[in-house]
């Protein structure tokens, strides 16, 4: 007769598989999923356009956000972090990244937002690079499952371009 010690390791062993399985399911579950979310940037005024005293380019700008991401959420998303990104090149790097705006999504309900805003993060450009320069808008956003791995993608939004001279 077995004792009471193996009885139960046999029935947490077969209970920690069983949960794994269920697991590996549920995060294979979400692979059949195929969002198709949206998104629009309109930039409505450049509020300020200068160079700084150390010599780099800034800019401030007022935008009106627009997204439908209803699409990525699933049974097992626990939220989703997003954020818009001004992206460019430049002779010395071939791409350039900067966060303008971002939020976490805690629900579905959330996920169809219009926000008016003002660029939340400095966009700095090292150098005097920016004058007269055409740019991409990013929205990027970061899938968290309640189980499983991450998944992330992006909406790029191109032809936008900075005045030739500062204001």
């Amino acid at each position: 007769m077995h004792s009471f010690g193996y009885r139960a390791n046999a029935l947490f062993t077969f209970a920690i598989t069983i949960l794994a399985l269920v697991c590996a399911m549920a995060s294979l579950s979400d692979s059949l999923n195929s969002p198709s979310p949206s998104a629009h940037v309109q930039v409505l005024n450049i509020n300020w356009f200068q160079k700084q005293p150390n010599g780099n380019d800034e800019v401030s700008m007022t935008m009106n956000i627009s997204a439908d991401l209803q699409s990525l959420f699933t049974w097992n998303t626990k939220q989703v972090f997003v954020f818009l990104a001004a992206e460019y090149e430049t002779p010395k790097n071939s791409l350039n990244q900067i966060s303008l705006w971002d939020g976490i999504i805690p629900s579905k309900e959330h996920a169809k937002f219009w926000i008016h805003t003002s660029n939340k993060y400095r966009f700095i450009d090292q150098g005097r690079n920016l004058r007269g320069k055409e740019f991409n808008l990013t929205m990027h956003w970061h899938v968290m499952p309640k189980t499983g791995k991450m998944f992330a993608d992006k909406i790029v939004m191109p032809g936008y371009r900075l005045p030739e001279e500062y204001r």
